[in-house]
């Protein structure tokens, strides 16, 4: 493997893409605590849990991504990283907000298909039972 500046970065998401691009460093948080890479790190995968990911671009700037529970692979110089839930801040600040916003938003849309999931399995169960029920004449 040849030594490179840069490691090409994928930040997916169930229905899209939330990043594709290089970045000279990646800072995030796994199960056993928070970790740096650089792009010629060896190959590592891990679990991650919710938190900030940082990636530090070739100029310096910094991308923050407000991150669920997910899973990152490193191979070569790829990084993919899949996670549920993600948005993009342009600061901590606003990242805070805009994963509240977002998160919350999203909990209670799961919430509300839930309780509708339950209603729909209760009526089935009682359908099953009223089929089971001898009919009198």
């Amino acid at each position: 493997m040849s030594l490179s500046a840069e490691m090409q970065v994928t930040l997916r998401l169930p229905t899209r893409t939330l990043y594709e691009g290089p970045a000279t460093r990646l800072s995030a948080e796994a199960e056993n605590g928070a970790f740096g890479m650089l792009p010629n790190h060896i190959d590592f995968v891990t679990a991650l849990v919710p938190s900030v990911l940082i990636l530090t671009l070739a100029d310096g700037e910094e991308r923050i991504f407000g991150i669920d529970e997910g899973i990152l692979v490193k191979k070569g110089h790829d990084v993919d990283i899949a996670i549920r839930r993600g948005v993009q801040g342009s600061d901590l600040a606003s990242l805070r907000e805009t994963v509240q916003e977002s998160f919350v938003e999203v909990d209670e849309e799961e919430r509300v298909a839930r309780s509708a999931l339950s209603r729909l399995e209760a009526g089935i169960v009682r359908r099953f039972a009223d089929l089971q029920r001898p009919r009198t004449p």
